[in-house]
């Protein structure tokens, strides 16, 4: 109840704001061309696009946010007009990680999070504090130190405990512990786990939740989307951590998806796994990249892809949130050149021009608050 009271709140926030700055339509679907997959379907001819996304996942009782690049949020009016406008909950793309609040040994700089922080109390927007403890982008003085186990044990309790006791109230959702399997669904190869053993990643969870009490603690997951061998050992992790009695909210899957490799069409099943384990689930990463450049048949083909993910995440019980790794190519991660060939990964090009697959989105959750008899209004 409480979630659904925030996120109905976070939408009354979201119809004020567009008093304020002016919200770009939904651009129109390209005309269909022959695809590799199924073209996503045509918006409603009465889509309500007078309201933004986070008033349409609202009804659905559902949180749908972006990462957010804490470098333009400040100075790019556009950009930060697009995310204290759509979107419900952001999460801190990289202020958060452990080489950004803790640079050198012992100073701790939470500058950007707590602007963050402060923008999305200003927007009426929930936080999700990503990441706690992973394998990679940690502080040079940590990587290139020689620590003994205990040591090391120390700091990581030390950087949780700091972290989370610093947001204490103020970020509702933390991402624990990120990508901890290999994708034979064993237990990643990392400094932690041949320093600390597997029990770091229950400590883990265990130190989160004596600094804030409060925050949903997930673990976040790449490449699980799918009923395979990884998820599969996702699903054991989780399970023995809930008979240890660990606290542990709930299970974030990433969702980068690639265009030209097989749909996660098993996703829905897989998430219905989780929950049935009494534990939450979100979409948390979600974006999908092309082959460039990219042209109709492609562009209809991404809007599928996100429709599945926020389809399968609509019909699963527990699943409470839809986040975008980023909404804008000019901003995107994906268009750093990390992946020679591919690009056009987000639902707004470089220019803040909305894909197809933002209409896709606006859609699907038009039809899911229909489907549930909440009322839409709807533009005439």
């Amino acid at each position: 109840m409480f979630r659904r009271i925030t996120a109905l709140l976070g939408a009354v926030a979201g119809l004020v704001l567009l008093f304020l700055v002016v919200v770009p339509s939904a651009a129109p679907t390209p005309k269909a061309t022959p695809a590799a997959r199924a073209s996503a379907p045509p918006a409603p001819a009465r889509e309500p696009v007078n309201l933004p996304l986070r008033a349409l996942a609202a009804p659905a009782d559902l949180f749908v946010g972006t990462a957010v690049n804490m470098d333009w949020l400040p100075v790019q009016a556009e950009y930060s007009d697009w995310i204290g406008t759509q979107f419900s909950s952001v999460t801190a793309e990289s202020a958060l990680k452990w080489r950004v609040v803790e640079p050198q040994r012992g100073r701790l700089d939470f500058g950007d999070g707590d602007a963050l922080v402060r923008f999305a109390r200003a927007h009426g927007e929930r936080v999700r504090g990503h990441t706690l403890v992973w394998h990679d982008e940690l502080p040079d003085w940590l990587t290139s130190g020689t620590f003994t186990r205990d040591q090391l044990a120390q700091l990581l309790r030390q950087h949780v405990i700091d972290e989370v006791s610093h947001f204490r109230g103020r970020i509702a959702q933390w991402d624990v512990v990120n990508e901890v399997l290999a994708e034979d669904g064993s237990p990643r190869d990392t400094m932690w786990l041949r320093a600390l053993g597997p029990g770091y990643i229950a400590d883990a969870f265990r130190w989160a939740h004596e600094a804030d009490p409060s925050a949903q603690l997930f673990y976040n997951e790449s490449t699980i989307e799918t009923i395979g061998p990884k998820s599969d050992g996702a699903l054991a992790l989780v399970r023995q951590l809930r008979a240890q009695g660990v606290p542990i909210d709930g299970v974030g899957f990433q969702a980068h998806l690639i265009l030209d490799q097989p749909p996660p069409v098993s996703l829905q099943r897989n998430l219905k796994r989780f929950s049935d384990l009494g534990v939450a689930t979100e979409i948390t990463e979600a974006d999908v990249r092309m082959p460039l450049p990219p042209d109709p048949a492609r562009l209809n083909a991404q809007a599928a892809d996100y429709k599945l993910l926020l389809d399968a995440c609509l019909q699963t019980p527990r699943c409470t949130g839809f986040t975008v790794w980023g909404f804008t190519d000019q901003h995107s991660w994906v268009a750093g050149g990390l992946f020679k060939g591919y690009g056009a990964a987000d639902i707004l090009n470089d220019r803040f021009e909305p894909r197809p697959a933002y209409a896709a989105i606006r859609a699907d959750l038009t039809a899911a608050a229909r489907s549930r008899g909440d009322p839409i209004t709807v533009a005439r």
